[in-house]
């Protein structure tokens, strides 16, 4: 079965729950976790699961997916000072054990993750499609990315507003 991942984290969780404490990482997942949820629903996708300060999303379609991943980066300046940042990938994925999603596309989501700074979403450019009405895609260069035999084209996605 095809789907689009995204990984979507806190960029710089780490320092601010050593910087802040424990009550008010808690506060800020609190409200980020809101926003997702309620970005979610509205694009029709899925939180397939909690990873402490992120959430992997899964979405049948990519522009959806694309679409709610860049409102939630959008959104959450508005509500902290704590950037997120996210990785998107479609492709073949094995649902195992009927509730793991296993396969490509959801490794070089995560992977993408990883390598994106605070605020940016990193996807690879062939997944672009001109359904994408309120995304644009800015050209991100080649990048080898760990685990991944062969060097990518990246994109950065962004809101068409901004």
């Amino acid at each position: 079965m095809q789907r689009t991942f995204a990984f979507v984290d806190v960029s710089g969780f780490t320092a601010f729950t050593d910087r802040e404490g424990d009550a008010a990482a808690v506060e800020l997942l609190e409200t980020i976790r809101g926003s997702i949820r309620r970005l979610a629903s509205v694009h029709g996708v899925r939180i397939a699961k909690w990873l402490g300060d992120g959430a992997m999303i899964v979405g049948v379609e990519p522009e959806p997916a694309i679409e709610a991943v860049v409102d939630m980066i959008e959104a959450n300046r508005e509500v902290t000072s704590m950037p997120l940042r996210a990785g998107v990938a479609s492709g073949g994925v094995i649902l195992f054990e009927g509730d793991d999603h296993i396969g490509q596309a959801v490794n070089l989501a995560a992977r993408l993750s990883d390598l994106a700074g605070p605020d940016q979403i990193l996807a690879p450019a062939e997944m672009m499609t001109s359904l994408l009405v309120n995304t644009r895609a800015v050209p991100h260069g080649e990048h080898s990315v760990p685990g991944i035999a062969t060097p990518l084209q990246l994109v950065r996605l962004e809101a068409v507003d901004d």
